[in-house]
């Protein structure tokens, strides 16, 4: 996955114009991932593991049809794929109750699958007295606590992919969230999960894979993998 990244910060759709036909504008290529290939078998449930900005949402992303690669092919059924992420397609200007909606439909979920499942929504939040509040009045918690709600509702998919949607809430809200989340895992669904917790990863994975500045490390048994990784940090590497 490559991307081109500007040199400049134009402060607006003029400057941007006027820059570029004076040719101020150049590129650099940023590889977020670079020949990275792994399989994922039926029923497996596989990690993701790497440092910060490695490529590991990047790679979800692209698994699940949101980014397409610039070179390499995914071979996966779309159609079967459920992606859990945190805060995508929030408007904070609008009441819980629309966003619900609003973010639902993202998802991918229709609105009679909304309406049935509102109240588990809510009730699953802990939100039943702000559902009519602005969400730029929420704090980080009560935002994330309603956004994976909307994720995990309902009936897990046959392929499950989770980033990072355990570092929610407080510490009673994460155990209620890595509860739902086992429950799906353990569903006999197919999963792939990112997590910055390696003991989340060697609880519930049978495969790990790691992946550093946009290269892939290592494939393996979780213990195997997440030593190795864990080795790297306290080298300094």
């Amino acid at each position: 996955m490559e991307f081109h990244l500007s040199s400049s910060t134009p402060s607006g759709l003029k400057d941007y114009l006027i820059q570029m036909l004076k040719r101020q504008i150049t590129y650099r290529k940023l590889y977020a991932l670079y020949h990275v290939s792994f399989n994922v078998y039926k029923g497996e449930v596989v990690g993701i593991i790497g440092t910060n900005g490695s490529g590991k949402s990047t790679i979800l992303k692209i698994i699940s049809g949101a980014l397409k690669p610039t070179k390499g092919k995914v071979y996966v059924d779309k159609k079967k794929i459920q992606l859990l992420t945190l805060g995508t397609g929030f408007d904070v200007e609008l009441t819980a109750r629309e966003n619900v909606y609003l973010n639902g439909s993202i998802i991918g979920y229709s609105r009679k699958f909304l309406d049935e499942h509102y109240d588990e929504i809510v009730e699953f939040a802990e939100l039943q007295d702000f559902m009519e509040e602005k969400v730029k009045n929420f704090s980080s918690g009560m935002v994330s606590r309603l956004g994976f709600s909307i994720a995990t509702a309902g009936d897990a998919a046959e392929i499950l992919i989770l980033d990072e949607v355990l570092s929610v809430g407080d510490e009673f809200f994460k155990k209620k969230s890595l509860k739902r989340v086992k429950e799906m895992i353990h569903g006999g669904s197919t999963v792939l999960m990112v997590s910055h917790s390696l003991q989340t990863i060697l609880d519930n994975c049978s495969k790990v894979v790691w992946i550093e500045q946009g290269e892939l490390r290592m494939i393996g048994e979780p213990k195997t993998v997440c030593e190795a990784y864990r080795s790297s940090k306290a080298e300094g590497e």
